[in-house]
């Protein structure tokens, strides 16, 4: 499970209306049947429409100034294995992100009127959407870029040789098109790929769009908050205050698991790739007590990249972990090859 809280992003300042993010989660059902929509929802209700979802959520930001975001983004992706153990199915992902935003609001060290807040005091809807589309800043589309002002370059002296302004070879030029076509390193059924053009495999996610402030309109909320858990003497008195973004992101791995008995791999969990980044002694060190089994189904995830928080093998601290990691390696090979392990 891969989860990113990330704020309103709109520029300099903040925008006074979610219509262009709420109009972006809609694209999805552009050109698709009744039946085929997939429609907003939250804790009370599905079918909601964007227009309310806009209504609601502009609608709910008072005494926020420009500068402060008016609503969070929090993209849920889980992992083409848990895509797998619920067969897709978008029941069971509104299911779970229900579940999910009471997690959400447990992270909070927060009280509403001296009571802990509880779900009902958060202003939030969501949307299930399964295709993505590659974006200008992916590295893919970056390091095809080259070919693509190449391209783009014979184009346009093609168009203008037929339109007379210039001189030239077209069929040379469409000649050196096809090569440049064929030879751009990123490739996804056999065409270059381009900004806009969909992601291939298990797509499925979940975007939700939470409001700053309380179902209220008098409390902020901001999962933002650089301090985790704590209290602060405000005009003469004791306020809690923080977000516990660690324990969410365990919290969230929990749920799924219990909810559909889901059994999560070593490499699978937040922990695990949190200390590969931050820790990756502890990371190898804790691998390597694996059981034989679970160290190759380890090692299967890793190689298959299906773990978006997982960085490439550290170079530093690093000629220590690039040796236990050949060592883990060469001893699990065969038993990737030679086991019925089916993931």
């Amino acid at each position: 499970m891969y989860i990113t809280i990330t704020p309103q992003k709109l520029g300099g300042t903040y925008s006074q209306s979610s219509a262009d993010f709420v109009g972006y989660l809609e694209k999805e059902n552009e050109g698709l049947e009744q039946e085929d929509l997939e429609h907003f929802f939250n804790q009370y209700g599905d079918e909601i429409s964007a227009e309310d979802v806009i209504k609601d959520i502009d609608g709910n930001g008072a005494k926020l100034k420009k500068t402060e975001p008016k609503f969070y983004s929090i993209t849920v992706s889980p992992s083409k294995y848990e895509l797998k153990r619920i067969e897709q199915s978008t029941i069971d992902l509104k299911t779970y992100t229900r579940e999910l935003m009471k997690d959400y609001v447990r992270s909070f060290n927060r009280e509403i009127n001296g009571k802990p807040i509880t779900i009902y005091d958060l202003k939030y809807y969501a949307k299930v959407e399964h295709q993505r589309t590659f974006k200008g800043t992916d590295k893919v589309v970056k390091e095809n870029q080259p070919y693509a002002s190449k391209i783009l370059d014979l184009k346009t002296a093609i168009r203008n040789i037929k339109e007379g302004r210039l001189e030239g070879n077209i069929s040379k030029m469409k000649a050196e098109i096809l090569k440049l076509e064929q030879a751009a390193p990123h490739q996804l059924d056999g065409k270059r790929i381009v900004q806009g053009m969909a992601k291939g495999g298990d797509q499925t996610h979940i975007h939700i769009i939470v409001s700053r402030k309380d179902a209220s309109n008098t409390f902020s909320l901001s999962p933002g908050s650089k301090y985790k858990t704590s209290e602060a003497e405000m005009h003469g008195r004791t306020v809690k205050r923080g977000f516990d973004r660690d324990g969410f992101f365990k919290n969230a791995e929990k749920r799924f698991d219990t909810l559909y008995g889901y059994q999560r791999n070593f490499a699978e969990t937040y922990t695990a790739r949190n200390n590969f980044i931050k820790h990756p002694k502890l990371y190898f060190t804790a691998l390597m007590k694996l059981p034989t089994n679970e160290k190759a189904i380890a090692l299967k995830i890793m190689r298959a990249g299906d773990i978006p928080m997982l960085p490439s093998i550290p170079v530093t601290p690093n000629k220590l972990a690039i040796k236990l990691f050949n060592k883990l390696r060469k001893g699990v090979e065969v038993a990737i090859k030679s086991s019925s392990i089916g993931i």
